[in-house]
């Protein structure tokens, strides 16, 4: 023992086969990517995690296996696997797309605040094409890929047969099977609310994930088509509370942030319709 030593100190140590040297340890977080601001249970952002009475190792989230799972796990469609911000068309010589790069900056203010927002999402509205479901992925690509974080995208439609199909005798998949995973997502994105008949059964179901997840504080993205308001007294169109409920559109003004995309559907321009 050296003078400098006190009796019972305890050094940390690297575990077997993790290098030390110094190009190693900037090896240990890529340099590609953001740190993990505490989303990680194991490293806290670090990239190194603390094994008791063993040492220190790189962190499994820190790894492109794991991103790569997690971005599988997401269940994204095909569709929208390229969208991200940069590509999401909003330019600022065009007047008619300001509400698109409104919608963009808060997207964007959710990902550098995520995740200090305490929960607090977006609900985007707008019609048919312009854009809602790409910036929602986009947003919910880009929170997996700098926190670490478990996203999971759901078809309001899609979601809702398939816990009807696990209340099938046959079905080897229970209710809380396909629920808890929809609980369980740091950020759950909902694609085309409302779109699906609005029964009691429909509606209790929705309130069930959407409370479980309010009162978890877990941060949800939704999209819809339909609005809060009518464009004219002519104007016979659903609002979002004849869809889903009034108690269910009062608790979406707790949790989510509404944001109105305007413009022109993007599938018929790009497709010259």
């Amino acid at each position: 023992m050296t003078p400098t030593e006190k009796p019972g100190n305890k050094r940390l140590r690297i575990l077997k086969n993790t290098p030390v040297d110094e190009t190693s340890q900037r090896e240990l977080i890529p340099q590609n990517s953001k740190p993990a601001d505490a989303s990680c249970p194991r490293c806290f952002g670090t990239g190194m995690e603390v094994v008791p009475g063993e040492g220190a190792r790189r962190c499994s989230c820190r790894t492109s296996d794991h991103l790569e799972q997690l971005f599988q796990e997401a269940r994204i469609p095909a569709r929208y696997q390229h969208c991200d911000l940069s590509n999401f068309e909003a330019s600022i010589d065009r007047p008619e797309d300001i509400s698109k790069l409104r919608a963009k900056g808060e997207a964007i203010l959710v990902l550098d605040e995520f995740p200090a927002i305490d929960g607090r999402g977006l609900l985007l509205v707008g019609s048919v094409g312009v854009g809602k479901t790409h910036l929602a992925v986009a947003l919910l690509r880009e929170l997996i890929e700098r926190y670490r974080i478990r996203g999971l995208f759901y078809q309001f439609g899609a979601l809702l047969r398939k816990i009807q199909d696990s209340y099938n005798p046959i079905s080897q998949t229970s209710e809380m099977a396909v629920l808890q995973p929809v609980f369980d997502a740091d950020v759950l994105v909902l694609d085309e609310l409302g779109a699906s008949k609005p029964t009691d059964w429909v509606r209790d179901t929705m309130m069930q994930i959407i409370n479980t997840r309010y009162n978890d504080k877990r941060l949800t993205i939704f999209t819809t088509n339909y609005s809060d308001k009518r464009v004219s007294e002519k104007d016979t169109t659903e609002l979002l509370e004849e869809r889903i409920g009034v108690p269910l559109r009062s608790r979406l003004y707790e949790m989510c942030k509404t944001v109105e995309i305007e413009g022109d559907d993007y599938r018929k321009r790009s497709h010259g319709a």
